[in-house]
């Protein structure tokens, strides 16, 4: 048999799903419990006690029920009662021949004892021969015989196994209300949430961070009451559009209120989260979010506690449906008729059931038992299909607490929090602060700010190429308020930083002109908000979608740069719906790098004072330009990288254009260049790394040509009317396949810069160094072979390229051009180590004069 320990195993599970376990479910366990014991205390007495005891049915006795008694007192069955003296010799009367008693003489004693002597002597002597057994001298053995073959024929088979069947049962019920514990696909998902749900209750992030919450709003409510005038003007008093109000209540039990959106301010360390327990608690947060994200995909917790429960339903049924049939069957008498008559000489036994009266008590608490265990399993059905177990709402949290964003949840993961609510609701509670993003953010802000402190981001302040103090802040959870305290700033730069906060504490930065967003859609006060609308006056804004743009990015009215870098062109981002531009009323420069196949129509309108315009496309073409025919004010034009095959038309109506830009393109000729004539203010054209191959002479046209940049074409020639030009001061040709510089080149006495690097060029014209006005020469990646002592007439010269040619050697003359030095020569260092000694004196020399090289 087995042990009640052995039996309870079964329904062992791991002491923490006890919170997974509701009232009915543990009163069940309980009635499980009992159960068994009335199935082991029953096979216990069965296996001890259980036995029948059967006696013969004389066949006399049988006609003498059949026939009153003449005398009318009694019939035969007054056999059963006979008095102690006659039961001890009973105890002697065997069924064949013994050495003192025999059934003949058995039967005449108990005759003559019971009936009156009115009977005849005939009468007796027939009784005593009819009822004569077999006689075998094994009284013992033939007790023993009749008693087992009566066990298993007369006794019914439900007093023979009733506490086995209780048993099964028993573990039936015990394994379908613990299975979706053992199921390896369900187990695994409840082992994780109840392993999160402890942490998360026992996370130092809800009593710590939320008591250091609640120091805070005192504080705060002091200064509001005692020292509200005395706030700075770009002080903001209100937080973020839809973050919950400073009074909402936490949790009720704890009795703390905070704001979500509030700064950090310098509370007692008591109350300070230490380091270990912040990073716990931020990584309770990525573990409940994979976890929400896993569990909510499926219901399969839900269906197998619906399906175990209707199985122990059904089961309930069962046994109250087959177990009153059979209450009746227990019975203490019962005939035996086991067809041993050959052996015993007796046909029919009467038979006696020792364990029947306490079976039939015993079955009876069973029943009572089970209608226990049944009605709880129907309420468990009603509270099942009665509530909608897979929606969860914190909707209740949501109003205790200040975290107005904790998120619904569904299936197998709303079901588990409705589990856990017939435990204690606190525990949901808690776990609701792990779903909310205003607490993820305020964990963040605050493990940030204990670890970049303004002596850190002092450190990582650099000095960029305007020689502005700048700081660049990298992936991290969130802006450290510390930053706010460098007011010397002049550059702010936020990269990949997805919950941003600009604080009213930004006013101290009065220096702050310069801002960059790049992939950090950041939030900001509205206090901060005026602040940047009247100081900042540049903004780079770099976004994957259109929505991550900010939308107080439109509204600052102060603003004169913007650079927008993303995607613009999908169809969710409609043109990002440029009339957003109109507030910005003094917008100077737009700089958008995207995949535009069209200028937006409206830009015209929405940026009248615009005098800057670039766009980078990235390969893709740009096909519609009407809209550029309003944008008289433009003055630089840069469409790089837009698929132009020609310069388009609405280009030559722009009347106020000094600079235009069409680098990485694909245009062939550019014959409409004597469209340009009527763009008087035109200085500059750059037509650099296209397929152009050859240049018009209607360039002449072109008066005010300052500066014209061919490079990386495919130019063979150089027409002379290039150089009619007469204001041209910067002329760049490389990275072509020109053989010859024009003697034309002398004409232009205003050439300060000239480059030709990477073309065909084997002889230098005697004229190119009438061009005395010379401050940068490229020859580098030629094939000449000789540098002509004219060359000392480039008396402005700085920078001289000859890297890359045939020459053997370099003119003496190199050091009559007194501005030139050694950091401006670029040439092979064999050929400089040839010079004259007196010469690299001179180019070695270092000169306080200061000069421009370069494009």
């Amino acid at each position: 048999m087995f042990t009640l320990a052995e039996v309870a195993s079964l329904s062992d599970i791991q002491p923490t799903y006890r919170i997974l376990k509701p009232w009915w479910d543990v009163f069940m366990d309980y009635l499980a419990v009992v159960m068994l014991m009335v199935a082991i205390f029953a096979g216990t007495m069965q296996l001890t006690k259980d036995q029948v005891v059967c006696l013969p049915v004389l066949q006399s006795t049988v006609n003498s029920k059949v026939q009153p008694d003449t005398s009318g007192k009694a019939d035969f069955t007054t056999v059963e009662t006979t008095t102690g003296q006659e039961e001890a010799s009973m105890r002697t009367v065997s069924f064949g021949s013994a050495p003192t008693v025999t059934p003949d003489i058995f039967l005449s004693r108990a005759t003559s004892s019971q009936y009156q002597p009115t009977e005849s002597g005939q009468e007796l002597k027939k009784e005593q021969k009819d009822s004569s057994g077999r006689k075998t001298n094994l009284d013992f053995q033939q007790y023993v015989f009749i008693n087992q073959m009566c066990y298993h024929l007369a006794l019914p088979w439900y007093s023979k196994y009733f506490p086995y069947l209780v048993l099964i049962h028993t573990i039936i019920l015990i394994v379908s209300s613990n299975f979706w514990f053992k199921y390896p696909k369900t187990c695994s998902k409840i082992e994780h949430f109840v392993s999160i749900l402890g942490k998360c209750f026992e996370s130092p992030w809800t009593t710590k961070a939320l008591s250091e919450t609640a120091c805070e709003d005192s504080e705060e409510n002091k200064q509001r009451l005692t020292g509200a005038q005395s706030l700075p003007k770009y002080v903001s008093t209100s937080s973020d559009e839809g973050s919950p109000s400073a009074s909402t209540p936490m949790i009720t039990k704890s009795g703390f209120k905070f704001s979500a959106d509030k700064p950090m301010i310098e509370i007692p360390s008591v109350t300070i989260l230490d380091k270990k327990d912040g990073e716990q608690a931020k990584a309770l947060f990525e573990k409940v979010r994979k976890f929400r994200a896993h569990v909510e995909d499926s219901d399969l917790i839900y269906k197998l506690y619906v399906g175990q429960t209707v199985i122990k339903t059904v089961k309930f049924i069962f046994i109250l449906c087959y177990t009153a049939n059979f209450v009746n069957t227990i019975s203490f008498e019962h005939i035996c008729n086991p067809k041993v008559e050959h052996l015993i000489g007796y046909t029919q036994f009467e038979c006696t059931h020792n364990m029947a009266y306490m079976l039939k008590k015993l079955l009876i608490s069973y029943i009572s038992l089970i209608c226990v265990y049944g009605f709880i399993c129907l309420y468990t059905l009603f509270w099942l299909f009665r509530l909608p177990l897979k929606e969860y709402s914190f909707e209740k949290v949501r109003e205790e607490s200040s975290f107005s964003d904790i998120p619904d949840v569904k299936n197998d993961f709303a079901f588990l929090l409705h589990m856990v609510d017939q435990y204690d609701q606190l525990y949901s509670k808690r776990f609701g602060v792990f779903l909310s993003e205003v607490s993820e953010n305020k964990l963040r802000g605050i493990s940030l700010n204990h670890e970049w402190t303004y002596e850190k981001l002092r450190q990582h302040v650099s000095r960029n190429a305007q020689d502005k103090q700048e700081l660049h802040l990298f992936m991290l959870s969130g802006v450290p308020d510390a930053v706010f305290d460098l007011t010397d700033l002049d550059v702010l730069k936020l990269e990949l930083i997805p919950e941003a906060k600009i604080t009213a504490k930004i006013s101290q930065m009065t220096n702050l002109q310069e801002l960059h967003l790049y992939h950090c859609p950041a939030k900001v006060e509205q206090t901060a908000f005026s602040f940047l609308r009247d100081h900042l006056r540049c903004l780079h804004v770099k976004f994957t979608d259109v929505a991550e743009i900010p939308a107080w990015v439109y509204l600052l009215k102060t603003l004169r740069e913007l650079y927008l870098i993303g995607n613009l062109n999908s169809e969710n981002n409609k043109m990002i719906g440029l009339e957003s531009l109109r507030e910005l009323r003094h917008l100077k420069i737009l700089h958008v790098k995207s995949n535009l196949t069209k200028i937006p129509p409206n830009i015209t309108d929405v940026a009248p004072h615009l005098t800057k315009l670039v766009i980078h496309n990235d390969g893709t073409k740009l096909v519609v330009l009407n809209s550029l025919k309003k944008m008289t004010n433009v003055a630089e034009l840069e469409l790089q990288n837009c698929e132009l095959e020609r310069i388009p038309h609405a280009i030559f109506s722009l009347s106020n254009l000094q600079e235009l830009d069409l680098k990485s393109n694909s245009i062939r000729t550019i014959e409409e260049i004597i469209s340009f004539q009527h763009l008087k203010r035109l200085t500059c054209l750059k037509l650099w790394h296209n397929k152009i191959v050859s240049i018009p002479s209607s360039i002449t046209h072109i008066k005010n040509l300052e500066s014209l940049y061919l490079s990386n074409n495919k130019l063979e020639t150089l027409p002379a009317a290039v150089f009619s030009l007469q204001k041209l001061r910067c002329l760049d040709v490389s990275y072509n396949s020109i053989a010859v510089i024009p003697v034309e080149i002398g004409l232009l006495q205003n050439l300060q810069h000239f480059h030709i690097t990477g073309n065909k060029v084997d002889i230098l014209p005697k004229q190119l160094f009438k061009c005395v006005k010379l401050r940068t020469l490229s020859l580098g990646q030629n094939c000449i072979t000789s540098i002509p002592d004219k060359v000392s007439q480039l008396l402005q010269l700085t920078y001289l390229e000859l890297k890359g040619n045939c020459l053997d050697r370099l003119p003496a003359t190199l050091g009559q051009c007194q501005l030139l030095r050694k950091s401006g020569l670029i040439v092979e260092d064999h050929l400089f180590d040839a010079l004259p000694s007196e010469v690299k004196e001179v180019l070695n020399q270092d000169t306080s004069i200061p000069f421009a090289n370069g494009i």
